[in-house]
């Protein structure tokens, strides 16, 4: 049981740093860093980017110490 959740968890981590990497650099070309008009929007870009290096290496390690 212990490896389905640990698997499982690992899953997670991945699809969390990918979705969150993607939305952010989805984001950022679209708003652009370049363009001072929308720096708001290009702000949610680079917090998504910073989210997805921080939330997948933590869910990432809370798994491998699972099991």
């Amino acid at each position: 049981m212990n490896d389905k959740i640990k698997i499982i968890g690992i899953a997670c981590a991945l699809a969390a740093f990918v979705f969150c990497l993607g939305a952010g650099l989805w984001i950022l070309t679209k708003t652009g860093l370049d363009r001072g008009e929308d720096a708001v929007t290009a702000g949610l870009g680079l917090y998504f980017i910073g989210k997805a290096f921080f939330v997948g290496p933590m869910l990432w390690i809370t798994a491998r110490k699972l099991a």
